[in-house]
């Protein structure tokens, strides 16, 4: 049985007739929501899915906790708006956002961010924004209840701390935080409150002296302790998961549990705590402030979203696991594709069939071809669609586009940006540097193999056997390290082709490729030649820029200014930063580009004739002004959705408006 099973069991036993099941979880939205914070809303949601495959209506609640203070500023904010720290204090929902996109504050940037992110697992949450909660006088009677009782909530604050508690403590002790009226901040401190007016006299490091009326003002916010089993409390929650800190004998949630018992009457939700998650070849906790920008959205560029969803369901919560951004995450795949086979055919047990009925949370069908034949076979061919069709078809499993167009480009994505070094790429010449370093029986095998090859008509199954073979028939079936020894030959033809110890499984390498290209490579029965001279290291260095060969002429003449236009024509026009994520050649066009965009939105496609003034290196990763509001158009035989902003004249070409990196994507051109 799943353990989310047995913890929506659990939920039944304890109320077996309730009508809806809320199973709850939250974020603060301080930065970019990180991967580890995903473990709340996934632990969750899995309870919700077990809990309807046993006929229970349950919902997941999402707390958006908007109304906590800023704690400090995030490195990518530091980076697009300076002085940032004059609001820490603030609620994060009355901080301005730094990016000058659409959003309103701080808040609602990382908070929409996130969940578009949410979109794509095809996710359904029931959003609460605390700050609307507390300012619209939702939770007033409870904040109220919390203030007459808050001697009694030190107290229990107090039995779960080591040191005493000092004279005149508890009396000057109170639950809720009052944000000032003057400086926004929660600098604040109660000096006196009247039990009877339920109002309190406040004063702020600021140096504002305000009075603050519980039965009308909003502005204020109980401390978490407290805050959490209060909201427990109004929204008769059931279960609700938390990092192991919380977790922690004596933690947040023992003591909050106390207090939702004692103080607002309700019995906690269960709890279970759950492992940080890692990051394989990183360590530490990941943070949405620390500048790791590990949210969601980047782990989708390279795993699909069942697949991030499947690594959360198929642990238990309070064990950790690793996201991997190095060839682990091929081992991952290999390991879904088998469970969700499994899944699809009806041969999976309970246990696989409960993982996959908690992460696939739509009727589409996932195409399991394999992601280390795309990875392996893509770079071989340059990712060149046509040709990787061909060489599934060869190795007998014929893949089309449709089958393979979302994983090719994670395999891409995650070869190019995470793990360069596996990619396979044939070497342009003859590796002597590695062969006359063999033996004359090594030379041999070589010789054997490429004889094979060039005059041999092999099925897949006759081309392994005879790689096998090659050292058989070289040193003798008997000899004692016989494995060792083919080991040795598959590594030096790897060597030969790839100048790597490993590569693809050599018999579909060598049977898939067109031997045309990689023959050659097996050939040192003639002399090295002058290019094979240059040492093989010279490879891996960038050839020096080459001069653009265009020629220029004199300046065009200064055309007239035209008529003049109003401010409100002027803002039609949708001018913003994008960044160059891709730029492709087109296939029979001579001068145009497609390039691919993140707006700050999304990812858009326009098309431009500056392949004769720029290298497609030139471009990936730039940033460039788009109008991003124009009528979308096809050139070319691709769709453009706008046009980027170049200079063009007779004396220098076209001549794109770059903009400084500190720009993040999304800015409007004003």
């Amino acid at each position: 049985m799943h353990w989310s099973d047995l913890i929506a069991e659990e939920i039944i036993k304890r109320n077996p007739n309730k009508e809806e099941y809320v199973c709850a979880a939250g974020i603060s939205p301080s930065g970019s929501i990180h991967i580890g914070n995903f473990r709340d809303i996934a632990t969750s949601l899995f309870v919700v899915r077990a809990l309807e495959r046993k006929g229970k209506k349950a919902r997941l609640l999402f707390s958006w906790d908007e109304y906590d203070r800023m704690r400090k500023v995030p490195v990518n904010v530091e980076k697009a708006t300076k002085g940032f720290e004059k609001y820490i204090g603030c609620p994060y929902v009355d901080v301005p956002n730094p990016f000058e996109t659409e959003h309103a504050t701080y808040a609602e940037y990382f908070e929409k961010e996130f969940e578009k992110s949410i979109d794509k697992f095809g996710i359904r949450l029931d959003y609460r924004h605390q700050a609307n909660m507390y300012r619209s006088g939702c939770y007033r009677e409870n904040i109220i209840r919390a203030l007459d009782k808050r001697t009694e909530i030190f107290d229990i604050l107090d039995s779960f701390r080591t040191q005493d508690a000092v004279e005149g403590e508890r009396e000057a002790y109170y639950p809720v935080s009052i944000y000032c009226s003057e400086c926004h901040k929660d600098t604040t401190k109660i000096v006196s409150y009247s039990d009877v007016e339920k109002k309190a006299k406040y004063e702020c490091k600021c140096g504002h002296l305000g009075t603050f009326d519980f039965n009308r003002d909003t502005d204020c916010k109980l401390a978490w302790k407290i805050d959490w089993p209060m909201r427990w409390m109004y929204e008769n929650v059931d279960f609700e998961p938390g990092g192991k800190d919380h977790a922690a004998p004596g933690g947040s949630f023992d003591t909050s549990k106390v207090i939702a018992e004692r103080i607002f009457d309700f019995p906690a939700p269960i709890f279970k705590g759950y492992e940080f998650i890692g990051i394989r070849g990183t360590t530490g906790k990941m943070s949405g402030s620390s500048g790791l920008n590990m949210t969601p959205d980047t782990l989708l560029k390279i795993y699909q979203p069942e697949i991030l969803l499947w690594l959360y369901a198929r642990v238990e919560t309070n064990k950790a696991f690793d996201l991997c951004f190095d060839d682990g995450i091929l081992r991952q795949y290999f390991e879904f594709d088998k469970q969700y086979n499994q899944y699809i055919k009806g041969e999976a047990d309970d246990h696989v069939k409960s993982i996959m009925e908690s992460c696939l949370m739509t009727d589409r069908l996932i195409k399991t071809v394999p992601m280390s034949l795309l990875v392996q076979l893509g770079s071989i061919v340059d990712f060149n669609v046509p040709m990787l069709e061909t060489v599934f078809e060869k190795i007998g499993q014929p893949y089309k586009y449709s089958d393979f167009e979302e994983r090719l480009e994670l395999a891409k994505y995650w070869l190019e940006n995470c793990a360069p070094e596996n990619a396979n790429k044939l070497i342009p010449y003859r590796n002597w540097k590695v062969y006359d370093q063999l033996s004359k029986e090594q030379k041999k095998e070589i010789t054997l193999l490429h004889d094979y090859l060039v005059n041999e008509n092999y099925t897949l199954e006759e081309l392994n056997f005879q790689l096998y073979e090659i050292t058989k028939i070289v040193y003798g079936a008997d000899l004692p390290e016989l494995k060792k020894a083919q080991g040795e030959f598959f590594k030096t033809v790897y060597k030969l082709l790839l100048n790597k110890e490993k590569g693809p499984r050599l018999y579909l390498f060598l049977y898939a490729i067109n031997k045309e290209r990689f023959i050659h490579l097996l050939d040192f029965s003639t002399e090295k030649t002058e290019e094979e001279k240059i040492p093989f290291s010279e490879l891996n260095k960038k050839p020096e820029k080459e001069e653009k060969k265009i020629e220029y002429g004199d300046p065009d003449p200064v055309e007239p200014i035209k008529d003049q236009i109003g401010l409100s024509v002027f803002n039609q026009m949708d001018m913003r930063v994008c960044k160059v994520l891709k730029c492709q050649e087109i296939r029979k066009s001579h001068s145009c580009y497609r390039l691919t965009l993140f707006d700050g939105i999304r990812e858009r496609t326009i098309v431009s004739s500056i392949k004769a003034y720029y290298t497609q290196e030139e471009l990936i990763g730039k940033k460039i002004i788009v109008v991003a509001n124009l009528e979308p158009t096809r050139i070319t035989g691709v769709t453009s959705e706008g046009m980027l902003v170049a200079a063009t004249n007779n004396a220098c070409g076209c001549q794109v408006i770059f903009v400084d990196d500190i720009v993040p994507e999304g800015t409007m051109i004003r």
